[in-house]
């Protein structure tokens, strides 16, 4: 006799993947811009960073652009960059490059540089949200009477003070970090404009380099959040800052998330176990 078989709904066994809790995130803002006339970089934007942070159902993410430099024309200072946020977290923008009695730097995530101003002028602090860990440093002072600009701060460095001779001085390091897949150095500081000697370079981490004589300070790398550098002699404009980014990274085990926010540009990876999300542009809210 041949049994029978009782008809039923089979199962694979194959759940489907559920909604991730908890992401690593890197988040750097946008550097601020280095300052015209022997001006001094613009800081780094902040940079924050953690593993296995806990998030809900749905967050917002902001990509903070970097700044614009000052213009060549007159003693003027870059602007402050914007903050970059993902969920509770904010990374602050960096501070803008001094220059001039009137122009004196700013403080942000990296404090901008101190510029030329005939007295020994003051840099801007770094740090601007109070974290801890800090997400920058300040920038650098400067030396009375000198036609040079001090470096903006990085994220693992302050800028430096320039050395003598007229130089530049250079913007401080950034902090590596491969959330993206790869190791990637973020949030160098920029360096100062020179009147006849060095400019200064830029920070590991996408700093501007300084301008030169009447040349233009460099503006600060795109998605790295770099300060821009300062500009060089009577007529150098300062560099802009370098636009920020936000990258969270989970196990590929988990699902994608369930959208994005139309006013965001990014890329989605997987590689090395991990669904990777790098947000270059915009804002907007992301539901998991």
């Amino acid at each position: 006799m041949i049994g029978c078989i009782t008809a039923g709904i089979f199962s694979s066994g194959v759940s489907a993947p559920v909604a991730p809790t908890s992401v690593d995130y890197l988040v750097v803002a946008g550097g601020g811009g280095g300052a015209s006339r022997w001006g001094g970089g613009g800081g780094a934007g902040g940079f924050r960073t953690a593993a296995s942070f806990g998030i809900g159902s749905s967050f917002t993410v902001t990509v903070g652009a970097g700044a614009s430099g000052g213009s060549g024309a007159a003693y003027n200072r870059g602007s402050t960059g914007s903050n970059s946020v993902f969920s509770t977290i904010t990374a602050s923008g960096g501070g803008g490059g001094g220059t001039g009695s009137s122009q004196t730097a700013t403080s942000g995530g990296s404090g901008g540089g101190a510029g030329f101003n005939l007295a020994a002028g003051s840099a801007g602090s770094g740090n601007a949200g109070g974290y801890s860990p800090v997400e920058g440093y300040a920038g650098g002072a400067n030396i009375a009477s000198n036609y040079q600009g001090a470096g903006g701060g990085g994220a693992s460095a302050a800028g430096s003070t320039p050395p003598s001779g007229q130089n530049g001085g250079n913007g401080g390091s950034g902090t590596s970090n491969s959330y993206s897949g790869s190791a990637t150095t973020y949030a160098g500081g920029g360096g100062g404009g020179a009147e006849t000697g060095t400019a200064g370079s830029g920070g590991a981490g996408g700093g501007g380099a300084g301008g030169r004589n009447a040349g233009n300070g460099t503006a600060g790398t795109t998605n790295l959040g770099g300060g821009g550098g300062g500009g060089g002699n009577d007529t150098g404009a300062g560099g802009s800052g370098g636009s920020g980014i936000v990258i969270i990274r989970y196990p590929d085990t988990k699902a994608d998330l369930t959208t994005i926010g139309g006013g965001l540009t990014y890329t989605k990876t997987t590689t090395g176990g991990y669904k990777i999300y790098q947000f270059t542009a915009g804002t907007g809210t992301v539901t998991v």
